[in-house]
């Protein structure tokens, strides 16, 4: 996939495409089925297929106070986009003059000047231009006037996730819904909304005596920026250095040896020696919660606990095949 992360970087007669525009955060499945749309018209017209997007995130820079933790930073974003088949996608930095775009001067001059888009795929709630001031209703006009058409898409919802949701529909797939459940611990519903598990990637931490090969079955992850799940043990899949293992993850602030430090510190269940150092990525997926974070009252009682937490995962993955 090309990915252009300005409109300077666009080359001239760029187009005509077929674009799906949003923050893609998370690349849920409300996300997938916009943009498998995109890529099947494109295919069926010889077109390009185009993800439209924005970094920072947009409340990021209009509301930092208030702006939410990122389900995936935007090159897991870009990965993400890639691999549901869009040749191209366009990273537009959210600044003042992004901003400050009327409604007409957005489609104008980016999308049919810019980008030549043929075809618009987008979800009911989509809203563009200053202040929002736009949404569907308002693109498909433009969309009159300058000759491109504007496919509306429904909410996804999944089964399952009852009690919130229109009655037997499920709760509505949303990046926002997504990260309420990660953030309460619940890996398992936003697996459901994701259509994969939450993961973090990252790298190892720093100064802890790491040389080229890891050889201890703990694994110790570097700081994290972005969203993690709610503090608690976590039934987990690591994968470092091309191997993949099963594992059991605290995520917290260790309060059982006094004084609070923040970690995301992994057991792995299925351990080998595996090639490793400071600089090597690492993937970490949340696929059930098991419990909360605890003060114990000693290193053995927590010991004994985190036997009985192993114990859990193991079946887990026994069950799991």
């Amino acid at each position: 996939m090309q990915v252009y992360r300005s409109l300077a970087e666009i080359p001239s007669g760029f187009g005509p495409c077929v674009a799906a525009i949003g923050n893609f955060d998370g690349v849920h499945l409300g996300h997938q089925e916009i943009l498998s749309a995109v890529v099947r018209e494109a295919r069926g017209l010889g077109l390009q297929a185009v993800a439209i997007t924005f970094d920072p995130h947009p409340e990021r820079f209009l509301r930092p106070e208030r702006a939410p933790q990122l389900l995936t930073p935007m090159e897991e974003r870009l990965r993400l986009l890639a691999a549901t088949g869009m040749d191209a996608a366009v990273v537009l930095p959210f600044d003042e003059w992004l901003a400050g775009l009327t409604a007409d001067e957005f489609v104008r001059g980016i999308l049919v000047e810019r980008l030549a888009v043929r075809s618009l795929h987008e979800g009911g709630n989509f809203r563009f231009g200053c202040h929002a001031e736009a949404g569907v209703d308002e693109l498909k006009q433009f969309g009159a006037t300058f000759g491109f058409a504007v496919h509306e898409h429904e909410p996804v919802y999944v089964r399952g996730l009852a009690g919130r949701g229109l009655a037997g529909r499920g709760m509505e797939v949303s990046s926002s819904a997504i990260r309420a459940l990660v953030a309460a611990g619940d890996v398992r519903r936003a697996r459901w909304m994701l259509g994969r598990p939450f993961a973090m990637r990252a790298t190892q931490a720093r100064g802890r005596g790491i040389g080229a090969r890891l050889l201890v079955p703990t694994v110790n992850l570097a700081a994290y920026e972005h969203l993690l799940p709610a503090l608690g043990v976590y039934v987990t899949r690591l994968t470092v250095g091309g191997r993949c293992f099963q594992a059991v993850t605290n995520v917290g602030n260790r309060p059982t040896f006094g004084e609070d430090s923040s970690a995301v510190e992994s057991h792995i269940l299925d351990f080998e020696p595996v090639e490793m150092d400071e600089e090597t990525p690492i993937e970490l997926e949340f696929l059930l919660r098991l419990r909360g974070e605890v003060k114990w009252p000693s290193p053995e009682a927590l010991k004994a606990q985190i036997m009985k937490d192993v114990g859990k995962a193991k079946r887990f993955f026994r069950l799991a095949g």
